[in-house]
């Protein structure tokens, strides 16, 4: 009924992510190196997920409160300016972290950044394990966030750089997933631990993340440095060879040559254009601006759709609203962003990255207007009716985000920028993610709790976050090209060739480009040398 276009459109008789005719090798490899480092989401999922229902547990409070008296239960507890320090702290760790990772990435490679990061993630787990007051604690989670901001920075760049283009979505947005999962159990763990009355309570959680780097660490041992990295390097000989043991080609099969002389050459094309690789470049809109502010305003807006708010508060937020058992609720919404990110790693590669989005985003909207809309007509949680109907869209709205804005917002930095800069682009944007993630986890106690200072806002915060969600669609629709399909290096292409992000859904690449300008073999295309590049009647802007 549907045919397969050059964009990977899919038909009725294979519904599902299968591979495309006509690629040479095996892809199994590359996927499953793909799946196995998306596991650095845990570390980020998990990490931010537990806190939530630490600073909940009484005997943490017990120990860590400066004696400050909670109005509501009686007991010790810690001020509004407490919980958000100890809350943001984890994101201003990231977003140094992020920033740290794009020159060492660059320096040293990949692989071995990630072991950097975990280093630094795994000491700031041990000063929080240790820790029996707030500045240790503090400190602990300002390098754990350290480490987690390299990791969230390093895991969707060696993604990209290894992933076969047809299935490179949903490899990405496994780091998604991953994320999910670590959320989950930290929901789990926290269940399990919240009545002892011991150190044991916060300590286990915190300590459980010890395993995270252990698993992550050791198989980094047996993984393949990304060949975009080694061409970058000049190692000619070590990017063959890892991409014929990423693709299952031998090193001299034509097929491995022309994908390794298509990284290099581009690779040779881009550098002449930015005549170098420093983050001035990313000023120039024509060539690089209007790349970091897509992928800056994608993550930054990743995050004003309110998830955090969720899952960084959720606990206390369900308390206050007046369900009786928030920790068990955070569980079930952690469970729903567990499961519901599976649809969207299907969705990226049969729908596309635009119309993903614009369907997250809606749909996230007028969740959120419910949301606001029962939690402001029933304040005091004495109505069970609306109790079950804000969790009820709680749920749905997480569907909403885990399926759509959650996976692709990791994967699209990843495609954007050219691989001189690339490590540098995307430090920059997952950056911006945590300077709002910071911004949204600092802010939150005073936007949403009562008492002098704050405003109090309570479930009206979500009139906030759905008001965000407008604004991403508009976003989407005006600055998100269409990247399904196309290898990193077509991608440069697109964006080269199409001026206008709303038109780039019917651009279909020169086949062969890059063939025809470097010499290195016959191309299948229509394309003509230009100034250096190919081009094409199919280049022209906004012809399908």
């Amino acid at each position: 009924m549907f045919t397969k276009n050059k964009r990977g459109k899919f038909s009725l008789k294979g519904i599902g992510i299968k591979k495309p005719e006509g690629v040479a090798g095996s892809s199994v490899f590359a996927i499953l190196v793909g799946l196995f480092v998306a596991f650095g989401g845990v570390l980020f999922g998990y990490d931010t997920g537990t806190i939530g229902g630490i600073i909940t547990m009484r005997y943490w409070l017990d120990t860590f409160s400066t004696g400050y008296i909670d109005p509501k239960t009686g007991q010790l507890g810690i001020t509004s300016s407490e919980s958000s320090l100890i809350v943001s702290i984890l994101s201003a760790g990231t977003l140094f972290g992020a920033l740290f990772a794009a020159p060492v990435a660059d320096w040293t490679g990949r692989r071995i950044a990630l072991w950097i990061g975990l280093c630094v993630f795994a000491f700031g787990v041990v000063l929080q394990t240790a820790s029996v007051d707030i500045p240790l604690f503090v400190a602990g989670r300002f390098f754990a966030g350290f480490g987690v901001g390299m990791v969230s920075m390093l895991v969707p760049l060696y993604q990209s750089e290894t992933a076969p283009k047809w299935i490179r979505g949903a490899i990405v947005g496994a780091y998604q997933l991953a994320i999910t999962i670590g959320l989950l159990l930290a929901a789990i763990i926290d269940n399990a631990t919240k009545d002892l009355n011991n150190t044991g309570s916060y300590r286990i959680p915190i300590a459980v993340q010890f395993a995270w780097v252990l698993i992550l660490g050791i198989g980094l041992i047996f993984l393949p440095e990304t060949p975009r990295y080694l061409i970058k390097r000049g190692r000619h000989d070590k990017a063959a060879k890892s991409l014929g043991r990423l693709r299952r080609l031998d090193i001299n099969d034509p097929h491995l040559i022309g994908e390794l002389q298509e990284i290099e050459s581009n690779y040779v094309h881009e550098q002449s254009l930015a005549k170098g690789s420093s983050y001035l470049q990313f000023l120039k809109w024509n060539t690089l601006g209007k790349r970091l502010l897509t992928g800056c305003c994608l993550q930054a807006l990743q995050q004003l759709t309110g998830i955090n708010f969720i899952f960084y508060y959720g606990t206390s937020f369900f308390a206050a609203s007046g369900i009786k058992e928030p920790f068990v609720t955070s569980m079930i919404t952690s469970s729903v962003n567990v499961f519901s990110t599976l649809p969207g790693l299907y969705l990226v590669e049969a729908w596309g990255r635009r119309r993903l989005l614009m369907f997250g985003a809606l749909g996230m909207f007028a969740c959120q207007m419910i949301v606001g809309s029962v939690g402001t007509a029933f304040p005091n949680g004495d109505n069970v009716a609306a109790q079950k109907a804000l969790v009820a869209f709680v749920c749905i709205y997480i569907f909403f985000f885990a399926s759509s804005w959650g996976p692709v917002g990791w994967i699209i930095p990843g495609e954007i920028f050219p691989l001189p800069v690339r490590a540098k682009g995307i430090s920059m944007t997952t950056a911006s993610n945590w300077l709002l993630n910071w911004a949204i986890a600092y802010s939150t106690p005073y936007l949403v709790n009562p008492g002098p200072g704050n405003a109090n806002l309570q479930a009206k915060i979500f009139f906030v976050w759905g008001g965000c969600c407008l604004l991403c669609a508009v976003f989407v629709y005006f600055l998100i090209y269409e990247t399904k399909g196309l290898s990193l290096e077509e991608v440069d292409e697109l964006y080269e060739s199409v001026g206008k992000a709303w038109k780039s859904t019917h651009w279909v690449p020169v086949e062969g480009y890059g063939k025809e300008w470097r010499g290195a073999g016959e191309g299948n295309g229509t394309g003509v040398v230009e100034g250096g590049k190919v081009t094409s009647a199919e280049h022209k802007e906004g012809v399908a």
